[in-house]
C-alpha cells in the first residue's frame, strides 16, 4: 500500500497546520481566535474523516496507523498549551496536565504492550472515543472563546473540558486495568 494516499495526506496536513495554529493564535487581530477555532475544528473533522476514508477505500497503511494518532495528540496538546498560556489558572493547568499525562502514559503503554505482543488488549475503547469527542469540542469552543449572543462559549468549553478530564481519567483506568496482568507480571505467571 503506498503511503501517498488522501487519508495520509489529510493526516500530514493536520501536522502542518499546527505551526499555523500557533502563529494565528498570536496574531493581533480581532478574528484570530475564530480562525484558530475553525482550523482546529477542521483538523478534528479530518481526524475522523481520514480514518473513515482509509477504511472505506482500503487504504490503511502502517504509516497512517502510526501518524494519525500522533497528529491528533500534537494538535490537541499544542492547543491546550496555548489556552493555558492565555488563561493561566489552577483548574486549567490541572486539566492540561491530566490530558497530556494520560496521552503520554497510554502511548507508552500501547508501545510496550505491542512489544510484548499484547497490543490488542489496549485497543481504543468506546470511553476513549467519548473522551476524544468531548476534548475536541471543548478545545474548539475554548479557542473560539467569545460569546455568541447570550451563549457563553468559554464557559461551555470549560464545562466540556472538565467532563473530558473525567473521561480521560476513566479511560486511562480502563486501559491500565486491561494491561494490568502484563504490567504486574501475572501474564507471565499464567504462561
Amino acid at each position: 500500500m503506498p503511503i501517498y494516499t488522501i487519508p495520509n495526506l489529510m493526516t500530514v496536513l493536520r501536522i502542518v497546520a499546527i505551526p499555523i495554529l500557533v502563529v494565528v493564535f498570536y496574531l493581533p487581530v480581532p478574528y484570530a481566535r475564530g480562525i484558530c477555532a475553525a482550523l482546529f475544528g477542521l483538523a478534528a473533522i479530518t481526524d475522523w474523516l481520514d480514518g473513515y476514508l482509509a477504511r472505506r477505500w482500503q487504504q490503511t497503511s502502517p504509516f497512517g496507523a502510526f501518524l494519525d494518532p500522533v497528529a491528533d495528540k500534537l494538535m490537541v496538546v499544542v492547543a491546550l498549551i496555548l489556552l493555558l498560556q492565555s488563561h493561566p489558572s489552577v483548574p486549567m493547568a490541572l486539566s492540561v496536565a491530566v490530558i497530556v499525562g494520560r496521552e503520554l502514559t497510554i502511548s507508552a503503554l500501547r508501545e510496550w504492550m505491542a512489544e510484548i505482543g499484547l497490543r490488542a488488549s489496549v485497543a481504543v475503547s468506546m470511553l476513549g472515543k467519548f473522551k476524544t469527542t468531548f476534548q475536541m469540542i471543548a478545545v474548539f469552543l475554548l479557542l473560539y472563546q467569545d460569546p455568541i449572543g447570550p451563549i457563553p462559549i468559554w464557559e461551555i468549553g470549560l464545562v466540556l473540558l472538565y467532563i473530558a478530564v473525567a473521561l480521560t481519567l476513566g479511560s486511562m483506568i480502563v486501559y491500565l486495568n486491561a494491561a494490568w496482568a502484563a504490567l504486574s507480571g501475572q501474564a507471565e505467571d499464567r504462561a
